[in-house]
């Protein structure tokens, strides 16, 4: 992030590990069952097909939080305070923080990102737009444990963690990953994540399979962009998009599904596929509202407060940090 141009918001480079992109497919496609993680569903053209996910009618968690915030965003300011330090790992493009942002005036935002380019950006138009806010933007890996680049030690700190992405964790990884929170919330800390819930197996199938396939190209660019970046010897159109509810484990599930028998190249690997083997893409686990208050009791945090829609789709968790 070298030579960039003197603006208002400060920028840390933890200088994160990169995901290796060919090691981790030829890993996951040796794997069995085959699986390639969801993190590299997001190229230019994946991340455009995901915000085209969440304007879909079919697809209810993302409107279902925005009113949830947007409706209880008072009651949160009232629960911590204003002038917190308001952290958001995995913050993307900043949206939802937005909901929050007049009604909390917190003392600082330090979104946290693992894309420096696009964390910048992004930071800098939130910056822009809320000119009494100080903005100190952390480019690092958040899904491991971490030290903040920049925290002062008399602000309370409510971390902010939306859109149920706490679901793309199967539930040990996802207790870990709130530990990991609840160290960066410190001592008088607190949490407000969302987290969708278990529901009429007819409602998450449909937000998976929309109508005008938007879920299907979002799945099926990942080859695209296997077959592109690595020189892969693959014709998506040999695969099909499959996703379900797998009552069982209280999950959905994306699969690319091949249509007939066929080989893969990717370097000098080679991968037999039989028809109708699959490659598990992503799992998106739903919880009720009990389940969810007790996985992250695990990780050290106490429930305050829980905000659900009319429909019980969706909801919005504050916790605190100890008793």
């Amino acid at each position: 992030m070298s030579g960039l141009p003197k603006t208002r918001i400060q920028f840390y480079d933890e200088h994160p590990l990169m995901a290796d992109f060919f090691g981790e497919v030829l890993s996951g496609l040796q794997h069995q069952p085959r699986q390639i993680p969801p993190k590299f569903f997001y190229d230019e053209r994946g991340s455009e097909l995901f915000d085209a996910i969440c304007r879909t009618e079919e697809y209810y968690p993302t409107r279902t939080e925005q009113q949830l915030l947007r409706t209880h965003a008072a009651e949160i300011a009232d629960l911590i305070g204003k002038q917190c330090l308001l952290i958001e790992p995995g913050s993307g493009n900043s949206e939802k923080v937005r909901l929050l942002l007049d009604k909390l005036q917190p003392a600082a935002y330090l979104p946290m990102d693992i894309s420096g380019d696009f964390l910048f950006q992004a930071a800098e138009q939130v910056a822009n737009d809320y000119p009494w806010l100080a903005v100190h933007a952390a480019c690092v890996d958040f899904t491991v444990p971490l030290n903040l680049p920049w925290c002062p030690a008399n602000r309370r700190r409510l971390i902010f963690f939306p859109g149920s992405s706490i679901g793309n964790f199967d539930p040990g990884q996802a207790e870990e990953f709130l530990r990991n929170l609840h160290g960066v919330a410190g001592d008088q800390g607190s949490l407000l994540i969302g987290v969708d819930l278990k529901k009429d197996p007819s409602i998450l199938n449909a937000a998976y399979n929309d109508s005008d396939g938007v879920t299907a190209a979002f799945n099926l660019n990942l080859l695209h962009r296997i077959q592109r970046e690595l020189d892969a010897e693959l014709d998506p159109a040999l695969f099909r998009h499959h996703a379900f509810y797998n009552e069982h484990q209280g999950r959905v599930e994306m699969h690319l599904v091949s249509q007939q028998a066929q080989t893969l190249k990717i370097g000098e690997q080679r991968f037999h596929f039989d028809k109708g083997e699959s490659i598990h893409t992503e799992s998106s686990y739903k919880y009720t509202v009990e389940e969810f208050v007790e996985l992250a009791g695990r990780a050290g945090f106490t429930s305050r407060q829980v905000w659900t829609d009319p429909d019980n789709l969706f909801s919005l968790h504050y916790f605190d940090v100890g008793d």
